[in-house]
């Protein structure tokens, strides 16, 4: 649950476990360890989180054995009232201490009693190249990173940099992430050269204010620019990313280094929070209108073909009607790719929940989370529209969730129509012997017969030959009857429809869907600028960079078909498609 941070650490604590001979299970009643790496960011986040807890309540009462535990930021921010809410709990973890999970795992195995792991210090005392030079923990877990087996890793995160000095006012990042820290640009690169081994073609390059990046290398400064440089180096990675940026002190060389380098795609997510000085002000983000605004204006004139995306606060304390329209107008100034927004729900522990007041009703805040999706929608509508038409290089990510979804109902409907017709081969067998056994009882009946008649003849023979003659004529009369009667039922018999030749029925008729209808084959990608894509394909795509012409687009996806696709060489994988 949470950001991209949290996609990467549970992707890291997964690896150690299964270092530890873990398995992943689907169903969470039956596991050994359930772990719930946690968001604090909104409160909506962490009712989640409690709810399912609450839900694991009873299996854990079946099985005493199981572990539970909640690590991540709401586990930083509130230990106390996790297990005063969800006694059940067992383990506890921050961010910061992730690397001891499966000691934590242990020790409650071991000794059935509670185990915790929080953060140290949050000392901001060195500045952040000095702390990038201390000892990190955490560097560890990033150390251990072993991608599941099997797996294919076209994208992938890198953690570059952790924690945020910002302390803006509606924010819990700094006190459950602690302070801004840098991981070495040399452990940065060797990651991305394994995940390039592994099959990676993008990676993209995660902080919390990655912008903010700083270390060293042999002694001079590295800052993000450098760095993008740097893993735009490494042999098989063809797309660079990096996630997010904070606009108060966003330097032009990495505007520089995604003109001039070519593997750094042209995608910029960069949030404003609020369209109103006084809203920034208040939230303490360290910029103005004017200034955030000559950004977005730096940043298309370094790249022109740049895709901007932004993060918008709803119902901050104290936001008027004028606060609101005054970010519809920077949205209609800026034309973002797409926005994020979230409404304002206090935090503890924040300036703004100590501070100030949460005056802006629940209704007004649904209303105007509203209002700015509906301006994004019309302008993403109209600038996907423009695009009908042109040619964008993908690569291709997977099956979209549509065509996963048929073809799943294809695969249940596959399954009753097996099984349907399994019942049916069982009936018809039933039948066949049915027939088979009525038959031979009917032989028999007519050995057994003969045999009474001839018998009957040889008596009547020895006292009177006329009568006998006489009795064996109608008897052979009666015989052919009989024989003429016994065919014409056997007849009807064999003559009933057999179930698989009923053809044409719906399907409480027992229909026969033939094999070969047309699958859902809907893959889904993204272009350099973040752009998702969906077009007909084949799995072989999967993971390749392809060349789609736009035919159609709604307000958040593009439509279109591949072109120009290179003859790929024959494998046994490509013979079996259709």
């Amino acid at each position: 649950m949470g950001c991209q941070m949290n996609v990467l650490d549970s992707e890291l604590v997964s690896g150690q476990l299964r270092a530890s001979g873990y398995t992943l299970v689907a169903d969470a009643a039956e596991a050994d360890v359930v772990l719930f790496n946690t968001c604090s960011v909104r409160d909506h986040a962490e009712q989640k989180v409690l709810s399912k807890l609450g839900a694991l309540r009873r299996p854990k009462e079946r099985r005493p054995h199981m572990v539970v535990g909640v690590i991540g930021c709401m586990a930083e921010r509130d230990p106390d009232g996790i297990f005063s809410k969800m006694p059940h709990v067992d383990l506890i973890c921050g961010p910061a201490e992730l690397n001891k999970v499966p000691a934590l795992i242990a020790e409650v195995q071991e000794n059935r009693t509670r185990a915790i792991a929080l953060a140290q210090s949050m000392s901001r005392k060195n500045t952040p190249l000095q702390r990038a030079l201390e000892y990190d923990s955490v560097e560890a877990l990033d150390l251990s990173r072993d991608p599941a087996p099997g797996r294919s890793i076209h994208q992938a995160y890198i953690r570059v940099q952790r924690g945020c000095d910002k302390f803006c006012t509606f924010c819990v990042v700094p006190f459950t992430r602690g302070p801004e820290r840098s991981r070495p640009p040399s452990q940065i690169v060797a990651e991305a050269k394994m995940l390039a081994d592994r099959g990676a073609r993008e990676v993209t390059l995660i902080g919390q204010t990655v912008n903010s990046y700083v270390n060293q290398d042999e002694g001079r400064p590295v800052r993000l620019a450098d760095l993008l440089a740097k893993v735009s180096g490494v042999g098989g990675i063809e797309r660079v990313r990096f996630v997010t940026s904070y606009p108060g002190d966003f330097t032009d060389d990495i505007f520089e280094a995604m003109r001039d380098v070519p593997e750094v795609c042209e995608y910029l997510h960069l949030p404003a929070q609020s369209g109103s000085d006084a809203m920034l002000r208040r939230m303490r983000r360290q910029y103005s209108v004017s200034q955030y605004v000559e950004l977005i204006d730096r940043a298309r004139a370094y790249v022109p073909d740049i895709a901007l995306a932004s993060d918008f606060i709803v119902g901050f304390c104290g936001e008027t009607p004028e606060d609101h329209e005054a970010t519809m107008r920077l949205i209609e100034r800026c034309r973002f790719k797409n926005i994020f927004v979230f409404k304002y729900s206090p935090r503890p522990g924040t300036t703004a929940d100590k501070r100030d007041t949460d005056d802006v009703p629940e209704e007004v805040k649904r209303a105007r989370n509203l209002e700015l999706l509906a301006l994004q929608e019309s302008i993403s509508l109209a600038t996907n529209r423009g695009l009908i038409g042109r040619t964008v290089e993908v690569l291709v990510e997977g099956f979209s969730k549509a065509a996963l979804k048929a073809q799943q109902a294809q695969q249940a409907q596959q399954a009753e129509q097996a099984q349907q017709a399994e019942q049916d081969q069982q009936a018809e067998q039933d039948q066949q012997a049915e027939q088979a056994e009525q038959a031979e009882q009917a032989e028999q009946a007519e050995q057994s017969r003969g045999e009474e008649v001839e018998q009957a003849q040889q008596e009547q023979q020895a006292h009177q030959a006329h009568q006998a003659h006489q009795a064996e004529q109608a008897e052979q009369a009666e015989q052919a009857e009989q024989a003429e009667q016994a065919e014409q039922s056997r007849g009807e018999e064999v003559g009933r429809p057999r179930s698989n030749q009923l053809v044409g029925r719906t399907r409480q008729d027992r229909i026969v869907v033939f094999p070969g209808q047309p699958r859902s084959n809907q893959l889904v990608g993204r272009t350099r600028q973040d752009r998702i894509v969906v077009f007909p394909g084949r799995p072989r795509h999967v993971g390749r960079f392809v060349n789609v012409r736009v035919t159609a687009s709604t307000a958040l996806t593009l439509h279109g078909t591949i072109i120009n696709e290179p003859t790929p060489t024959p494998t046994s994988t490509d013979a079996r498609e259709p």
